[in-house]
């Protein structure tokens, strides 16, 4: 008999956190104006952490006063230290103490794609999910086996590979759904489309401001810029990043692409924000969804200049500063929400899995053995979870944060 409750991330994009007979799956936040966390009160033996993004890494040295060990791949490790330093800089009440994190690190077990480890009687296995570098699906058997994939693309991008998709056999499978029923745009087209917003912007003596998440998405588009002959200057943690990710050549595509971009990118000093916005320009920065980071110093200075613009590189949770931007036009500098007359344009250089490569990952999947479907991390698990059942006449479930299933 196993127990999994569904602790966080159901119906929502944020706060990932499934919990299998004592292993916790990921620990994350949502990043909303306050941060929510996941449901507590929990007893884990071992923690897994499938990838370095906040949303699944964000509250796991919470946990540590149980004393579990914590399994990831290396990338992961380094990746979710620098985040979860800085946010703990940065949070008025962060949710775990400095002892706290030092145990996340200290109890911290680096583990490499395809390469087996047991825990509890579960033999465990880590498979590229092709998300950010280092992320991984992770695939559990007993005497039945799970496959939850966290977040994952199954298409190549200038940074990643495309994720592992030949898993074992699988009996239940638990997958993230943020982009059921959206496609995302073609890549070439979509890259053509955000260079000549830029180009069209610095010809007219305007700022291009380029909020990233600085793991994965601020060295994408470092990479894709240096692809067109653009030279930006890059702001916040996304160059940390990038020599963290030159450490791991084996979790990145092209560690010599990588090492261009961040050669012709040139970084910002300290002191020199105001300087470089004498002239036109294009400013790489953190944060992805405008709640703090350098972006706001920009967007502060810039917020009335109509010749500027915002160009948008990844989901928006609802409830953050770059949502109410998108939606609304306004931003909130921290002292006051103002009017955006800069342009503000959004491009869906998504490190998720798509509407089509969801559904070819289920049938991948159920084509292995999988009788049982949970959808979770999406705002239509219930939609994706009805398509599954109708297509392939099996079990499928979006569990509400807070239930709980025996198998």
């Amino acid at each position: 008999m196993t127990t999994i409750q569904f602790l966080g991330g159901c119906r929502e994009v944020g706060r990932s956190a499934i919990m299998v007979d004592g292993i916790m799956l990921d620990y994350g936040l949502k990043p909303s104006d306050p941060p929510e966390f996941p449901l507590n009160g929990l007893m884990p033996h071992t923690v897994i952490i499938s990838h370095g993004h906040l949303d699944h890494v964000g509250v796991a040295p919470n946990l540590m006063d149980y004393d579990p060990r914590v399994y990831m791949t290396p990338p992961t490790l380094e990746l979710s230290l620098l985040l979860l330093k800085d946010s703990m800089n940065i949070m008025h009440n962060p949710p775990y103490t400095k002892r706290q994190f030092r145990q996340f690190e200290s109890n911290t077990i680096e583990i490499d794609y395809e390469e087996p480890f047991y825990v509890n009687g579960w033999e465990i296995t880590f498979f590229n999910a092709g998300h950010i570098p280092g992320s991984a699906s992770v695939h559990m058997t007993k005497d039945f086996s799970i496959l939850y994939t966290g977040d994952f693309k199954l298409e190549e991008t200038r940074l990643l590979e495309p994720a592992y998709t030949d898993y074992p056999e699988t009996d239940i499978l638990i997958v993230e759904s943020t982009y059921f029923g959206v496609e995302h745009p073609d890549r070439k087209e979509l890259e053509r489309a955000f260079v000549e917003s830029i180009l069209e912007t610095l010809d007219n003596k305007g700022h291009v401001i380029i909020p990233a998440f600085a793991v994965g998405r601020t060295q994408e588009v470092l990479m894709i810029l240096e692809r067109y002959g653009i030279t930006p200057y890059v702001d916040g943690m996304g160059r940390e990043v990038a020599q963290i990710l030159e450490r791991y050549p084996d979790y990145i595509k092209s560690p010599k692409a990588l090492r261009r971009a961040m050669k012709n990118a040139i970084p910002v000093e300290k002191g020199k924000r105001e300087e470089i916005l004498k002239e036109s320009c294009v400013i790489v920065t953190t944060a992805g969804m405008l709640n703090g980071g350098p972006a706001l110093f920009y967007i502060s200075r810039l917020y009335n200049d109509e010749k500027s613009k915002i160009l948008l590189t990844g989901y928006q949770v609802e409830g953050t500063n770059g949502h109410m931007a998108l939606n609304e036009g306004l931003i909130n500098l921290g002292t006051r929400i103002v009017k955006l007359k800069m342009g503000i344009e959004q491009y869906d250089f998504s490190a998720h899995a798509d509407d089509r490569q969801l559904k070819e990952l289920v049938k991948n999947v159920v084509d292995r053995g999988a009788e049982i479907v949970f959808t979770v991390h999406g705002e239509d698990t219930e939609g994706f979870a009805n398509w599954i059942r109708d297509e392939f006449g099996i079990e499928a479930y979006a569990p509400k944060n807070g239930d709980v299933y025996v198998i």
